[in-house]
């Protein structure tokens, strides 16, 4: 795969850790995974945002490495959240996770499918 990052010269910086858009080509398999929540595997779920953020990338992780793929694959991310509050747990989980990587990304205020559920995360990965 061959992945090709931009940010358009006559058009705003991105804010945050992310790309504008990224270009990829010679891509042979492409990976949707379903939005991650903060859930253990033993099905338990803790009550804080900050611990959940950190759940959540760890089940991402765990879900492109079955398919053979690592957080280096991913092209888009997609997060929602309900509560605007856990912006910043958020980010945090994901900067520890990410790094330097800059995926582009999309980030929703909505509810989601629990009360229970203080982050969602769904990406795109290519290889």
């Amino acid at each position: 795969m061959q992945r090709r990052d931009s940010n358009a010269p006559d058009a705003p910086l991105p804010v945050g850790a992310y790309t504008h858009a990224i270009e990829v080509t010679a891509a042979s398999r492409t990976v949707y995974l379903s939005g991650q929540v903060g859930m253990a595997a033993d099905g338990s779920m803790p009550a804080d945002a900050a611990a959940q953020a950190a759940l959540v990338w760890a089940n991402i992780t765990a879900q492109l490495r079955a398919v053979g793929m690592t957080l280096d694959n991913i092209v888009k991310v997609t997060t929602i959240l309900p509560d605007y509050a856990d912006l910043a747990a958020s980010r945090t989980a994901r900067n520890a996770a990410m790094g330097e990587r800059k995926p582009a990304s999309t980030l929703l205020i909505a509810g989601l499918y629990s009360p229970a559920c203080k982050i969602e995360i769904e990406v795109i990965a290519c290889a």
